[in-house]
């Protein structure tokens, strides 16, 4: 499922102004895409919230390689595709089709049950055929029982209770959303992260409180509604510790 993240937090008018310049920029340089493949065995599917939380590790995982920094290998890649829109785009695989992705470079991220392996950046159009004969759809998945509460000490990506997703489209964004909180955390923060595994947790946002989450001032993903929903729509916010305990108090 093609996800693609446009922004950040709440827009005033002069930063909504900015965002849309931003906008433009991203969609005037050479766009890439990042692709994720998802184990989807037929008679052993992962949970929903699992796979959801393993594809956004999974982002974590290449962003934090050593092949995606400096003189990496996959550094160029990964540039190209920060510098314009982050697509991440979502395929299912079994069986060979499995094994056969897991023959390309890449980092197969393992959750509960799920599996997911990341793939350097690609050019939108240039796809390794053993990536580009993946189905983007069959990734439906449900949760046998709802997760529980998340860890209170455990960064949190809350989806818009209001919106109806695909299992795939939510695992974009779920990792849209890990990469703008890991892009906001510090060196040293991201190392933490990092060397604990990057623990994090996917959970639906109460109705109640989803406004509320939008207006904090925490990473919020904006769709570009290329797919399913509509343009400019928040989708998930990206609640780590860190960041929050950065944020001005209210009241």
């Amino acid at each position: 499922m093609t996800s693609t993240e446009t922004a950040g937090q709440q827009p005033g008018n002069s930063s909504a102004s900015a965002l849309t310049q931003d906008a433009n920029d991203r969609d005037a340089a050479p766009q890439f895409v990042l692709p994720l493949v998802a184990r989807i065995e037929k008679s052993d599917p992962p949970a929903r919230t699992d796979a959801l939380e393993t594809a956004a590790r999974a982002v974590l995982a290449l962003l934090s390689d050593e092949r995606s920094a400096g003189d990496g290998e996959w550094a160029a890649a990964v540039r190209d595709w920060q510098d314009a829109r982050i697509r991440k785009v979502v395929r299912r695989a079994r069986g060979a089709e499995w094994r056969r992705a897991g023959e390309l470079p890449g980092i197969t991220v393992t959750g509960a049950r799920a599996e997911v392996r990341v793939f350097p950046p690609v050019p939108l159009d240039g796809w390794p055929k053993e990536l580009a004969r993946l189905q983007v759809s069959g990734t439906e998945l449900d949760d046998p029982e709802p997760p529980g509460p998340p860890a209170a000490d455990r960064p949190v990506l809350w989806l818009n209770p209001g919106l109806e997703m695909s299992a795939g489209k939510e695992m974009a964004q779920a990792g849209h959303a890990a990469q703008l909180a890991w892009w906001e955390l510090s060196d040293t923060e991201r190392s933490a992260w990092r060397a604990a595994g990057f623990p994090l947790s996917v959970r639906s946002a109460a109705a109640a409180e989803w406004e509320t989450l939008t207006r904090s001032g925490l990473p919020v993903v904006h769709d570009a509604g290329f797919t399913e929903i509509a343009p400019g729509s928040c989708t998930v916010v990206a609640d780590h510790p860190a960041l929050r305990s950065a944020l001005p108090p209210t009241g």
